[in-house]
């Protein structure tokens, strides 16, 4: 082998894993965005129900936002009660109860979720803050902002250190929401954005 050859590669190869350990080592950091702008809406999406329920009505309270939209499953249902009819009771007991709105979430995907927050959207509701969990930050805001081009959205990251943390080496369960998500990130900007 020509030795200017394998000086090259070897200096590749270094080069290729250097990157590699850099990109490791913030893997976790490069999936949260978290920079809230004053809103007309906070749209809380579906799935965690403690964390992004909380940040968003501190949000709310805060003034990000006029009124919250609290995304939940239409069907999902919790020992025989659906989670829209638990939804409901909880948040009708708050004193926000008049700045609350919950929408009916069918879709199963985040894309198919920022079409049903489409159909709950009041027609002077342009600039939206998300709220979403952490991890789940960075996908959402340009599914949103790709799905629903004419609005303006920001996000806030929810955070719940039993499902994710940016030193996702450190605990199992960061360690594969950190997979999971950079695959769905990956699959949303290769194949479902271009659908």
């Amino acid at each position: 082998m020509n030795p200017v050859n394998s000086r090259k590669t070897w200096i590749f190869s270094v080069v290729l894993l250097a990157a590699l350990g850099e990109f490791a080592a913030n893997a976790g950091r490069l999936l949260v965005v978290n920079d809230p702008k004053k809103s007309d809406v906070v749209v809380v999406l579906a799935g965690e129900t403690d964390y992004r329920p909380r940040l968003g009505l501190q949000l709310l309270n805060q003034g990000y936002g006029g009124n919250l939209i609290i995304d939940v499953p239409a069907e999902a249902k919790i020992y025989g009660y659906t989670q829209i009819r638990l939804a409901e009771e909880y948040f009708q007991s708050l004193p926000e109860a008049p700045l609350v709105r919950l929408c009916p979430i069918t879709g199963l995907s985040t894309r198919d979720e920022s079409h049903d927050v489409r159909a709950c959207l009041k027609t002077n509701e342009n600039r939206i803050l998300i709220v979403t969990s952490d991890y789940h930050t960075r996908r959402a805001l340009s599914i949103f902002r790709h799905e629903l081009p004419r609005k303006s959205f920001s996000v806030a990251a929810a955070y719940d250190p039993a499902e994710f943390g940016s030193g996702w080496w450190k605990r199992r369960e960061w360690a594969k929401t950190c997979l999971y998500e950079w695959v769905r990130l990956g699959w949303w900007n290769v194949v479902d954005r271009w659908r």
